[in-house]
Order: C-alpha cells, then structure tokens, then sequence
C-alpha cells in the first residue's frame, strides 16, 4: 500500500469531519438514509485515519512496554492504545493549529495506563506505600552497608510500628509475580518460566536423601542388629522408647539402657573420627 502523502491526509481530515458534520445534520433533519450514507463515508475516513497514525501506538506502547514484566504482552497495550487513537482522532479539533500527532500521544499513553491499571489487582495506594518502603530501605541499605532493621525503617518513614507493620504486609503482596513470566531465554523454542524453576516443597530432596542415607550408615557401623534398629527407629523414623520396646520385644527399661551406651561409644568414634579429619585437612 503506498505512503499516503500530507496532502493525502490533510484531505481525508476535511472528509472526516465534513462527513461528521452531514451524518449530524441528516440526523436533525430525520433523514435516515442520508445519516447511514454519512456514516459509512465518516467510518471510511477514520479507518484511514488509524492506519496511517498506528506508528504512534505503537512507538508509545513499546516505550511503556520496556518498563513492565515478561508476561505483559505487546499487542495487549497496542490494542488499549487504538482506543485511544480513536478517541483523540474524534475529538481532534483542526482549527486550533495543534499537530495532531502532538495531541494524540497522551491520549494513547492515557488509554495504556488506563488498561495497566485495570489489570492490576493491587490498588494504587498499596503500591504506592510499596515504592514508598523499597525506597528507603534501597537509601539506608547505601548508607549502612547492610539491610536496615525494622526500627531503622520506621525511624526513616517517620510512622509509626503499626503503620509499618501495615505497610511491610501490603509489600509483600506487591511482591506477588506471575508463574508465566519467563525466567530466563533458551536455545530451544521453549523458555524457561518461573513454574519450570518453582521448588516443590512436597517433594524428596534427592541431595538430603542421600546424605540421610550416609548418615545412617556412619552411625550405625559397627553395632548390633538390635543396636542399628534403636538409633534407626528413635532417630530416623521417631518412634518412642516404648514403641522401640514392643518392636523390639525388649521392656521400655531396656531399651533405654542400650540407648545410653549406644550415645557413649558413638561419641567415642566421632571424638576419634574428628581427630582424623583434624589431621587430614593439616595435611
């Protein structure tokens, strides 16, 4: 499609509003088909109108663009920003010498913002504390070298501890990311996101198993049957003294005994184990 030129625009500009002002007066007038033909003319024009000006939605949605998270897509800001495309061109007003590209830029930036907002389910007070405390804390972390205390904070803000205490909960649910935003790119067609990397507190940790496993063997070596099932049973699975017995077939008494003179020759095999390590880590 060719590049329509300033006097291509200037007019389809005189063809919009000269339509406006026919589809206005048949509408007066009760002249219903004169109104529809108007219309159609005046719908034609602003079409041509948004197409030839889409290059300043765009340029102004990717400028916010760069400011949000991963998951906030391009082409949702475009789309709020035509609206307000549509809007500046209805209400644009030739005669009072403003460029329309001048006139129409916050009202698109308007018309995304608008949209951001109603996407965040934060209200703009909480986030506006949020700012407020990650704020001073980044100033107090650059002056003492270390993260701030509460009460270093608070004397910072100036408020008092139950407004801070309201204002650190509000914080946190700031915090709040979505588990679709990618955390890092990949070689492959699929990113990485966050749900890829978000630890499942449910499951085994295979790394603690095996150490578990390894514990269990360096403590038990060397002892009894009967001696490696008190340990594994009390320590491990944390059982009780009297459950221990009935398993065991051994009097709660007992089990206790053998438990005391297990712990005494253990400390006597680390005591020499240490002693090893001591020497080999000289070494």
């Amino acid at each position: 499609m060719a590049t329509k030129t300033s006097r291509d625009i200037k007019h389809i500009w005189s063809e919009y509003n000269k339509s406006r002002t026919e589809a206005k007066a048949a509408t007066t007038r009760g002249d219903e088909k004169a109104r529809l033909v108007a219309d159609k003319r005046n719908e034609i024009c602003r079409n041509a109108l948004i197409e030839h000006y889409l290059h300043l939605v765009r340029y102004n949605a990717e400028r916010i663009h760069t400011k949000l998270p991963d998951e906030v897509e391009l082409d949702d800001l475009m789309s709020s920003g035509i609206f307000g495309l549509m809007d500046a061109i209805s209400a644009y007003d030739r005669e009072r010498g403003v460029k329309f590209e001048t006139y129409c830029a916050p009202r698109i930036r308007g018309a995304i913002l608008d949209e951001l907002r109603s996407m965040d389910w934060v209200p703009r007070l909480v986030r506006s504390r949020a700012h407020k405390l990650e704020g001073a804390t980044k100033q107090l972390e650059v002056e003492l070298g270390r993260s701030p205390t509460e009460d270093e904070l608070v004397e910072r803000l100036q408020i008092s501890r139950s407004e801070y205490d309201k204002m650190a909960k509000d914080a946190s649910a700031v915090g709040v990311v979505s588990l679709s935003r990618k955390w890092f790119e990949t070689d492959s067609n699929k990113d990485v996101r966050e749900i890829d990397v978000l630890e499942d507190k449910r499951g085994a940790d295979p790394v603690r198993a095996v150490q578990r496993k390894d514990l269990k063997e360096l403590i038990t070596k060397g002892l009894s049957r009967a001696e490696r099932l008190i340990i594994v049973l009390y320590y491990f699975e944390e059982m009780t003294m009297k459950e221990i017995g009935a398993t065991l077939d051994l009097s709660e008494s007992r089990v206790s005994q053998m438990h005391t003179s297990i712990l005494m020759r253990l400390k006597a095999q680390m005591a020499d184990r240490r002693k090893e390590l001591a020497q080999v880590a000289a070494g």
